[in-house]
């Protein structure tokens, strides 16, 4: 299927299961291990953040607290650079399981660190893991289900992130209250063992990609480049000073144009060779990063539920899950838009996203009502349903890209990638707005409304996600292209 020609009859094509399809007995195994790999990983982002002050009372090493979301961060954006050849060698069944085998040790070291030094192992290894689990997950949706599921499959995967930010905060603050965290990390090992050992069963007939075409080579001057781009944006977050903050980013910037560059002309890359074709694709990623950015808002929602509302950790930890709520809803709707539909959706939810940012941010101020913290909230469900509008959407277009198998997975690895690193370079910037507001109140304000004049920036790219063709042609491809999954 060629991408040049991508239109209304692709968008048909995508959509045409229903959840019925998706959740029958053929296809629920496999969408039980590609969902419950994304929700341990969302699960555990929030719970290690609820866990964690209490672990340093115990353990220590309080100066480097920020550094066991980096490390996590980093080893995340790392592995999911390297999902296609490892699906090229292993297979799904083989990646599945190396990757949930790697989050249970992981998870394990982290749950008997005695210092700090370890947890920060245990954290790297988890990350790594991770970052497999979110890029399988795609990848393997790619090659395991028929077309037609993709849209919906992709949106039940994303949605996960709702699961991990709710269940997360709450067994996180009640393991912690109850002085044993240790125990969480525990408990969350026991069901990553749970979960994969129904991979041998779910994944035994699924697709594995020809290696010839899948390419193992791993892309390691693009792994590296991309690494150290994490890592700058990383460290400006944790900086005071605005030149030293501005250099890091700058510095982050030019490197990850340096790995487009590489990308481009590596045999062995992280992009699909069609992102750099004249096609839609370059614009279904651009706007994808565009998403991933706003998300981290939220990483500073319960700090200002906090300082701002006066609200206990586990009212703020509430009200930082709306966002992730919202885009659960938004994903779960928008998945059954009627075809004709779906191009505005895409185009529009920058536009979504940057309102309820605006609406959250124009409202901070110290001393909130709680009928201005029920504004807030309303914000971010309003910004996370505008993220969630056009993700399973742009997901499956993205895993389209081409009839050439490679080409599929590479295309479907990438989401993962592209999402993660944009998620970096999101936290670093919410950090640096924070930082430049100095205050509470003006910290909050800086972020949420900085965040919403750069997302609505992103419409410029979002519009262009569907222009491939005259409206003739799409209309052609339409009746063409339509697919009808068997009940």
């Amino acid at each position: 299927m060629n991408f040049s020609s991508y239109g209304i009859g692709m968008v048909r094509e995508l959509g045409a299961g229903g959840w019925r399809d998706l959740l029958d007995g053929r296809q629920l195994g496999i969408v039980t291990v590609l969902a419950g790999g994304v929700a341990l990983y969302a699960t555990n982002v929030y719970l290690t953040t609820s866990l964690l002050p209490s672990a340093v009372v115990e353990i220590g090493g309080e100066r480097f607290y920020a550094w066991v979301t980096t490390v996590y961060l980093i080893a995340s954006v790392s592995a999911a650079t390297v999902v296609s050849p490892l699906l090229g060698w292993a297979g799904p069944r083989g990646a599945y399981l190396l990757a949930f085998g790697a989050f249970a040790v992981g998870t394990l070291v982290c749950a008997v660190a005695p210092g700090m030094h370890v947890l920060l192992a245990g954290r790297a290894v988890q990350g790594a893991a991770g970052g497999l689990l979110a890029g399988l997950a795609y990848a393997v949706i790619n090659l395991a289900l028929p077309q037609g599921l993709w849209t919906r499959a992709s949106a039940l995967t994303s949605a996960m992130w709702g699961v991990g930010t709710f269940v997360g905060p709450a067994a996180g603050g009640l393991f912690a209250q109850w002085g044993l965290w240790r125990w969480a990390f525990g408990m969350l090992a026991v069901i990553t063992v749970g979960i994969a050992a129904m991979v041998p069963y779910v994944l035994t007939r699924a697709q594995k990609p020809n290696a010839a075409r899948a390419g193992n080579q791993v892309p390691v001057w693009s792994l590296l480049v991309l690494t150290a781009a994490a890592s700058l944006v990383a460290a400006a977050g944790l900086q005071s000073t605005l030149p030293f903050m501005a250099t890091l980013l700058a510095a982050a910037v030019v490197l990850v144009i340096l790995f487009v560059a590489l990308d481009r002309r590596s045999r062995a890359s992280v992009l699909p060779k069609a992102v750099f074709a004249r096609n839609p694709l370059k614009w279904i990623y651009l706007t994808i990063a565009v998403l991933a950015v706003a998300s981290m808002a939220e990483t500073y929602i319960p700090f200002f539920g906090q300082r701002l509302g006066h609200l206990s950790p586990v009212a703020a930890g509430f009200l930082g899950a709306t966002l992730a709520f919202g885009w659960t809803v938004g994903e779960m709707i928008s998945a059954s838009a009627q075809v004709r539909t779906v191009s505005r959706v895409v185009s529009v939810a920058p536009a979504v996203v940057a309102a309820g940012l605006f609406l959250a941010g124009v409202l901070q101020r110290d001393g909130a009502t709680v009928l201005e913290i029920g504004c807030w909230a309303l914000g971010f469900v309003v910004t996370g349903a505008g993220i969630g509008m056009a993700w399973p959407h742009l997901a499956a277009a993205a895993m389209s890209v081409s009839d050439d198998g490679s080409e599929s997975g590479t295309g479907a690895a990438a989401i993962s990638t592209v999402q993660l690193i944009s998620g970096a370079l999101g936290a670093g910037l919410a950090g640096v707005f924070v930082n430049l507001g100095g205050s509470a109140r003006h910290g909050a304000q800086l972020l949420f409304v900085g965040f919403a004049v750069m997302v609505l920036c992103g419409v410029v790219v979002s519009v262009r996600v569907f222009r491939a063709g005259s409206a003739s042609e799409m209309t052609d491809r339409a009746g063409q292209q339509a697919v009808r999954i068997p009940s």
